[in-house]
């Protein structure tokens, strides 16, 4: 629109007229330059902030970056910041931290044919210097442990339980637990570490559980009725000993009591041997012996024609 000329009108009215509507085109097209401008500026200013941005990257400990120029992989990248070209490069995390994955109702036969659901619990891990195998070939670490886990799980979980016996399950629990791991880490190869297995729950079939609780109700009568036998005969050993020992006891007594009279009566005879010999060398002893104990007193009564006692005048 070009600016009016007061040569072209005739009319004062028509030239205030057309000029005041190119004064306002002038206007607009100021504005309209302004806002243009601005909107480039505003653009220019955020590609150069998402171009700064997106130049920098932070990868969290416990996690390894993938990097990817393209969608190729270059290389790895360490917990903490880093720089990478913008547009053209982004970083994928890798967890390499132990993670836990559970297992539940894994159904197994054991060696007697009893069945039984298990729940089993795994830990694993990523080693961190194999995140690049993880990203190429798995794309990440849940599509690992599904691939090259899970089925190896179950595989060995049924296949060691079958070996087993219900009740040796049971009361080899460690040793069921161990044989299964063992068989899991002997399986699973690959960019992955089994770090440990726990059987968490062994679920038998409910007749079986019932069986098994009655067998163990009858193995605890038994044992408590042959602990009572066992103190019944303890208690009959100790009567049979106590019994002994009093019977040694008076025997030991007896023994005691006939030596003590056998010693009395060689004591009395001896004393009455050597009696004996003393009379045969003294016939005078008796007498003296009566003297000693008279006590000097005469009969009152006497027999015609007797002596008196004791009396011998002519000696």
């Amino acid at each position: 629109m070009n600016r009016p000329d007061p040569k072209d009108y005739t009319s004062q009215y028509q030239f205030d007229r057309d000029m005041r509507d190119y004064q306002k085109y002038m206007e607009h097209k100021q504005m309209t330059k302004t806002i243009v401008g601005g909107g480039i500026a505003t653009t220019v200013a955020l590609v150069a902030l998402t171009i700064v941005g997106g130049s920098w990257y932070t990868v969290d400990q416990g996690e390894r970056g993938v990097v990817l120029r393209n969608g190729a992989i270059t290389g790895t990248a360490e917990p903490g910041l880093g720089f990478k070209m913008p547009l053209i490069d982004r970083v994928v995390d890798i967890d390499v931290r132990t993670q836990a994955k559970v297992y539940e109702n894994v159904l197994a036969y054991s060696r007697d044919q009893q069945t039984a659901g298990l729940t089993l619990s795994v830990n694993y891990r990523v080693p961190s210097d194999q995140v690049t195998t993880v990203y190429e070939n798995y794309g990440s670490v849940d599509a690992l442990a599904s691939r090259m886990l899970d089925r190896q799980v179950y595989d060995e979980a049924k296949n060691v339980f079958g070996r087993f016996n219900a009740q040796t399950a049971i009361q080899e629990r460690s040793r069921l637990v161990a044989e299964v791991q063992s068989a899991i880490q002997a399986a699973v190869s690959g960019p992955i570490i089994i770090e440990s297995v726990q059987i968490e729950n062994i679920d038998f079939d409910d007749a079986y559980e019932r069986a098994i609780a009655a067998r163990m109700e009858a193995e605890v009568e038994v044992a408590r009725i042959q602990q009572n036998a066992e103190r019944e005969k303890v208690t009959a050993e100790i009567t049979v000993i106590q019994a002994q020992a009093s019977a040694d006891a008076k025997l030991a007594q007896a023994r005691a009591d006939a030596a003590a009279t056998r010693l009395r009566g060689d004591a009395e005879a001896d004393a009455i041997r050597a009696r004996g010999d003393a009379l045969r060398e003294n016939p005078n002893l008796i007498g003296l012996v009566q003297a000693e104990r008279w006590n000097g007193q005469l009969p009152t009564t006497m027999l015609p024609d007797s002596t008196v006692p004791f009396m011998n005048m002519n000696q």
